[in-house]
């Protein structure tokens, strides 16, 4: 059975992006970044919400010559996974193995994701809200970058409750800390 995961790169207080919508505060460095990848190295779909895939369609298109390895594994993996997209005025997707949705239900996520046979990857903070508070989300990644940015969008929402077992922990050259946790049911 496939796996509901979340990751998320945030500062150490928590944010994904800052009170001025800036994330670039949290580029991983190579070594954080081929992290990432083994991460996501297990999915097979990706869900995400408006926002999240017009950040991250960029991997489709992205010019590659001069990319570092861990840049090239991560376009190579995102380009071969599916990705469904909840959005209410998106009208078609501009990438490939794209379909979008138009209403999220939650009910439908988790019989997916019981039926997929590679994992299924819950993507940024506002539409992993919904599926966190449902309780839905087997494992959880958090990257904490070494700064605290003060506010923003939380990586972790108000009002789900998880009780959650570590798994794993690495820490980086470069202050980042990879904390790995599976969901007690």
């Amino acid at each position: 059975m496939a796996r509901l995961t979340y990751s998320a790169i945030c500062s150490l207080d928590g944010y994904t992006v800052d009170e001025h919508g800036d994330f670039g505060w949290c580029a991983p460095d190579e070594e954080v970044h081929a992290a990432v990848n083994d991460v996501e190295r297990p999915v097979g779909t990706y869900l995400y919400g408006r926002r999240m895939y017009d950040v991250l369609r960029v991997w489709e298109t992205l010019d590659l010559t001069d990319a570092s390895p861990a840049t090239r594994d991560f376009a190579e993996l995102w380009r071969a996974a599916d990705k469904v997209v909840f959005s209410r005025t998106l009208d078609e997707p501009t990438t490939p193995r794209t379909r979008i949705e138009r209403e999220l239900d939650v009910d439908a996520v988790r019989r997916f994701a019981d039926a997929a046979d590679r994992d299924v990857s819950v993507g940024g903070p506002t539409l992993a809200a919904a599926v966190l508070r449902a309780g839905l989300v087997d494992t959880v990644d958090l990257f904490l970058a070494p700064l605290v940015v003060g506010g923003g969008t939380r990586a972790l929402p108000d009002g789900a409750r998880l009780e959650l077992e570590l798994v794993g922990e690495r820490r980086f050259d470069s202050g980042f800390v990879q904390l790995s946790y599976r969901a007690r049911r």
